[in-house]
């Protein structure tokens, strides 16, 4: 694809705010545009990537005239507007399958409407549970816990009935757990919280007894990937992949353990037995070599990458 159009939802997020830069610098790109509600997002992410090749429209997904406005005139679309943050969600149920279920149809007619080439939609390993096998791939059986993953198989469903019915190329991306510094980072996941509460000399603390399995990725690595995947659909000819790497599944003990290392501090980890874990997943990645794409980062770089960027002083004007 080249001259192309990007519309990303949810750009001003912790992945868009790495994705939307990846883009602009990319030659195939002639503009990229963010649509965000800027409920948790900020145009402060987006700092250094202002230019004349990024328009930016402020809408909800749940509002289809928003979303119908913002894909009118592109090319593909990336869809990463959602409720995050998967324990926060049981509380509110409702509002997040408005947004991840309901919002990824808005997103899907629309591209429908407008004859939109291609669209990825962010979907998450987190929808399969707790699975006693160690090799999880594409098509184990999908168990979701909690209503963020529901509303992510929800979305998945909407995802393989709009490619039926307007034929676009749409591909569903299964994120591992996200980790590493962007300018909207999120210190809700796991990586991120142990590498702050390290640095601020706090216990590193773990639900159960850290024997849960996770897959990681850096944050820069998935917005590669979702670049990759709309700029390069026909390397991507599956309509779902898992997106991460097979040697980087980890227990969640361990990842107690390499931050302890990599901060190269006396931290205590505590494990509150108690606490349920929540889901455990040891995923196959065998799929997505297919495509071409594979990450870059390992996690012990990312957390090094994260203390820095933490710990660095930058000078400010005022």
């Amino acid at each position: 694809m080249s001259n192309t159009r990007v519309l990303v939802t949810g750009g001003c997020g912790y992945i868009g705010s790495a994705l939307v830069p990846s883009l602009l610098d990319d030659s195939r790109v002639d503009e990229v545009v963010v649509f965000d509600s800027l409920v948790t997002g900020s145009p402060a992410n987006l700092a250094g990537s202002v230019t004349d090749a990024l328009t930016f429209r402020r809408g909800d997904v749940r509002e289809y005239g928003d979303v119908e406005s913002a894909t009118r005139d592109v090319d593909a679309v990336i869809h990463l507007a959602a409720i995050t943050g998967a324990a926060s969600t049981h509380d509110r149920r409702a509002e997040t399958f408005a947004v991840n279920r309901d919002g990824t149809e808005n997103v899907l007619t629309a591209a429908g409407k407008f004859g939109i080439d291609n669209v990825v939609v962010a979907s998450s390993c987190n929808n399969y549970g707790r699975a006693a096998s160690t090799d999880i791939d594409e098509e184990t059986p999908q168990n979701p816990l909690n209503p963020y993953a529901e509303s992510k198989v929800a979305a998945e469903e909407l995802l393989g009935e709009a490619v039926d019915e307007y034929g676009f190329d749409g591909t569903a991306l299964r994120m591992s757990t996200n980790y590493g510094w962007s300018p909207g980072v999120r210190f809700n996941l796991v990586v991120n919280h142990f590498v702050f509460r390290g640095l601020t000399n706090r216990p590193l603390t773990v639900y159960g007894d850290g024997s849960n399995w996770r897959p990681f990725i850096h944050v820069r690595d998935a917005a590669r990937a979702y670049a990759h995947a709309a700029l390069e659909p026909d390397q991507w000819p599956q309509q779902v992949y898992n997106v991460g790497s097979n040697d980087a599944n980890y227990r969640i003990s361990e990842i107690a353990e390499i931050v302890r290392e990599e901060l190269n501090r006396e931290l205590n980890v505590t494990y509150l037995e108690d606490e349920h874990p929540g889901p455990s997943y040891h995923v196959n990645f065998d799929r997505l070599d297919e495509t071409g794409f594979e990450p870059e980062w390992t996690l012990r770089d990312g957390i090094r990458d994260m203390a820095d960027e933490l710990q660095s002083k930058k000078a400010v004007n005022v």
